[in-house]
């Protein structure tokens, strides 16, 4: 019996040794782990800039109160949420005074860049002078920003009609088909985003972004998705839907055709080759107009053209633009022919602060920045470069399904099967934390929320790009 006790006291106590060990052992690892990614972090490229000290309240703090006040419908990036409190070009900054590469860039917003002094001074500027009177009294920021603007765009898209935000836009270019046509349908595409208003929720194509309201006279047409959709990259194939759509879904005669020439918040989409001319043509023929959303895809993004539209030969009725035309200011805009202008005229048509002179004068700023730092160029050389190097990381993991976009706007598909691309949705979260302690933000988007979005400012760096591959590479090892 003694013996028998013994045995089992050397028994336990070997099994307390082995889980000392194996604490140790844990312990171990995570602290080699951490001093690993310190040691990455620290590689990040040098940058000559170091925000004034932070004395305002804590991300704790902040987060009660959002909860508290905010409705709860905001919500935030990463299972530890950043506070960010300062911006300098490609890089952000939290209350530590922890640099980060800004991948996101406010989700395609901040074009050239967080802070960028011309822009920076011209809003100074226009607020000593007026900050706002309204569109009803002339003044020259606003006709400035409007010929600039009206200069970047082809054929006789030269009329604007300023707005606070791509919603706004949208809503109004919806608005302007129907009147213009005397039809009310649109057709916009499967997996689509063109806002959350009242009507751009309809031409929404993805559940995720549509509540339970009337959403009337909009149909979706097939996605030209040479990834995931049924054709592959047969665009005209996918085309013919947009025929049948108008054949059986409505009364021959349509409003007009929204689509983004590469979809953002679905999955950095870019659509099929020769779907928009056989598309355009189709919608045409039907008495409707063309309109091309380039909120988030546009204003110098895929760096081969100023808008994305324009890699397809195609040139639209309406352009619809905001985001990085104003870099962080609200700044939207509807640009069309003068013919199709004319339509708002027959009733009282107005927006409070669209086109006040603060974010005329920064739009103005923005295009003025965009042209001097050739940041157009920069997109395209840089961008596809980490293209090409996403591409290389794609062909070590199987997680890696796909690598798409152009420019500053790429997208990297994860699957936990290539064959059935099934979506890796955890996956994805697990490597966003992961690379936010490496120092890289990215977003993520598409139907499934398995699609990295890449759309940093247009003033990132080849060395930037080196350091964001570097570290999802490093991250997709280490799982």
């Amino acid at each position: 019996m003694n013996g028998l006790l013994k045995a089992r006291t050397r028994a336990v106590s070997s099994g307390i040794e082995s889980l000392r060990c194996w604490r140790r052992w844990c312990l171990s690892q995570v602290e080699q782990n951490e001093a690993e990614k310190d040691d990455f972090a620290s590689k990040m490229p040098p940058f000559d800039y170091s925000p004034p000290p932070y004395t305002g309240p804590s991300a704790e703090e902040i987060l009660a109160k959002r909860k508290q006040y905010l409705s709860p419908a905001v919500f935030h990036l990463y299972s530890k949420p950043l506070n960010i409190v300062a911006g300098k070009r490609q890089y952000l900054f939290d209350e530590n005074g922890r640099r980060y590469l800004d991948g996101f860039a406010g989700i395609a917003v901040v074009g050239c860049g967080h802070g960028h002094p011309d822009v920076v001074q011209a809003i100074v500027d226009q607020v000593n002078r007026v900050q706002h009177s309204t569109v009803m009294y002339l003044n020259h920021a606003i006709t400035d920003f409007a010929e600039a603007l009206a200069a970047k765009m082809p054929g006789n898209l030269k009329v604007i009609f300023f707005t606070n935000s791509g919603t706004e836009a949208n809503e109004l270019a919806m608005m302007m088909t129907r009147l213009y046509t005397g039809s009310n349908d649109i057709i916009s595409l499967r997996n689509s985003y063109h806002g959350n208003g009242s009507a751009t929720m309809g031409a929404t194509a993805m559940c995720t972004w549509k509540y339970n309201v009337a959403q009337s006279g909009i149909q979706h047409a097939l996605n030209p998705d040479p990834y995931r959709g049924e054709f592959g990259s047969d665009g005209k194939r996918y085309a013919k839907d947009v025929e049948e759509l108008i054949q059986y879904g409505t009364s021959g005669r349509i409003a007009g055709f929204f689509s983004e020439a590469i979809q953002g918040v679905g999955g950095i989409v870019e659509l099929a080759p020769g779907y928009l001319p056989v598309a355009y043509d189709i919608v045409r023929k039907a008495g409707g107009l063309c309109v091309a959303d380039e909120i988030q895809c546009g204003y110098g993004r895929t760096g081969s053209h100023f808008w994305a539209f324009e890699s397809h030969g195609v040139i639209p009725d309406i352009v619809t633009v905001a985001k990085a035309i104003g870099n962080g200011i609200p700044l939207g805009a509807v640009v069309t022919t003068p013919e199709i202008a004319q339509v708002l005229v027959s009733r009282a048509y107005y927006n409070t602060y669209g086109g006040n002179p603060l974010c005329t004068a920064a739009g103005l700023a923005v295009l003025k920045v965009i042209e001097k730092e050739k940041l157009q160029e920069n997109a395209f050389v840089v961008g596809s470069y980490m293209k090409e190097r996403l591409a290389a990381v794609k062909e070590k993991y199987e997680l890696i399904g796909d690598v798409r976009g152009r420019g500053f706007i790429l997208g990297v598909e994860l699957v936990t099967d290539r064959k059935l691309k099934t979506p890796a949705g955890k996956e994805i979260v697990h490597i966003m934390n992961q690379m936010k302690e490496l120092g890289v933000l990215i977003g993520k988007g598409g139907y499934h929320g398995n699609v990295f979005r890449i759309t940093p400012p247009l003033c990132f760096t080849k060395e930037d790009a080196d350091f964001l591959v570097d570290a999802m590479d490093y991250t997709i090892s280490k799982m």
